[in-house]
């Protein structure tokens, strides 16, 4: 009898699965160059209340700039200049740095800035306000701000059992714009099995970018055995966009700053490696992990088109009232 000897096959393939659309949405690249052009325009340093956007490289790559990241609108030197962040901040810090003598630039998103319009006129119109939102975060804080006697925040599905309003009537619901959108309407679900005539925003509070985002990942997640997010661990969307990944099927999921926070560890048995960002990532930084993942094999890239995105927000009013004074100066030399 003869026996056969088994020549070894070639290697599974290894490939990735880049999503498309991630990192930067408008409101972050707008604040962010609402950071540089001041800086620009006035010289360091600039003072910015909280950090610009969440992620660790970019506030760093400010810093280095000359942008100084305060907590508190009193940190600020009188007659300085305050940018406020893209997550929006309360009529309260407006008063603060009135009374700081500060110039202001309001880099809040305009997509934030809907939804604090929106709590303004439901609460004069004396609705009781039902914030979908993680307690603590920067946007919640700032919407609960404007109409803080009407608004009670609601932190996901098992939240809902603890909410009280005054007439069951009279309450809308309003959301934090970076949150998953399947757990929100799971929320929403909740809300409306309590109060049967809970109304709706006129068009949706998550934001478009964030959307998008998940879509992409629930496309890839399926086909991934390992999905990597790049972005920071105070990124609400950047969070979101793991647990989307895992519930879309991936065998695993981890959130980084960078390449260098990945772990080896996690290619184990991985052949197909999902790759994304969240909103406020620079892709620099995705290009780093794609270039540590082709130092491992995993060089054949394959994009993942979930949605094309077009949007760009003009820079703060401020701003553009100063930068277009600048132009007309030159224009006058």
């Amino acid at each position: 009898m003869v026996r056969m000897t088994a020549i070894p096959g070639p290697p599974p393939a290894r490939k990735v699965l880049l999503a498309a659309p991630r990192g930067y949405c408008a409101g972050v690249d707008r604040a962010v160059i609402a950071v540089e052009k001041a800086l620009e325009q006035y010289g360091a340093p600039v003072y910015v209340r909280h950090e610009i956007v969440h992620n660790k490289y970019v506030v760093k790559t400010l810093e280095k700039k000359g942008a100084i990241f305060v907590d508190e609108t009193e940190e600020v030197p009188e007659g300085n200049i305050v940018i406020f962040s893209a997550h929006g901040v309360a009529p309260v810090v407006h008063e603060e740095a009135e009374r700081g003598k500060l110039a202001t630039i309001d880099a809040t998103c305009p997509l934030v800035t809907k939804v604090h319009k929106e709590a303004v006129r439901y609460a004069k119109e004396d609705y009781d306000i039902l914030l979908i939102g993680h307690e603590g975060h920067e946007e919640v804080i700032g919407t609960s701000g404007e109409a803080p006697d009407h608004i009670t925040l609601v932190d996901g599905p098992e939240d809902v059992q603890n909410v009280e309003v005054r007439d069951p009537e009279k309450v809308v619901w309003l959301s934090q714009t970076t949150l998953s959108v399947d757990e929100t309407m799971e929320t929403v679900d909740a809300l409306k099995g309590r109060y049967p005539n809970l109304l709706s925003p006129p068009s949706d509070d998550i934001c478009y970018a964030t959307q998008n985002r998940q879509m992409a990942v629930k496309q890839m997640g399926a086909e991934s055995d390992l999905v990597i997010v790049v972005g920071s661990k105070n990124s609400s969307n950047s969070v979101r966009l793991v647990e989307v990944a895992l519930g879309a099927g991936a065998r695993d999921a981890h959130l980084v700053d960078n390449a260098e926070e990945i772990d080896e560890s996690w290619l184990e048995g991985v052949r197909t490696v999902g790759v994304t960002s969240g909103a406020s990532v620079p892709d620099v930084l995705v290009h780093g992990v794609l270039d540590w993942l082709a130092q491992r094999g995993y060089d054949d890239v394959e994009t993942i088109t979930a949605a094309e995105e077009s949007i760009a927000f003009s820079l703060p009013k401020e701003l553009r009232r100063d930068l277009r004074a600048e132009a007309k100066s030159a224009l006058d030399d």
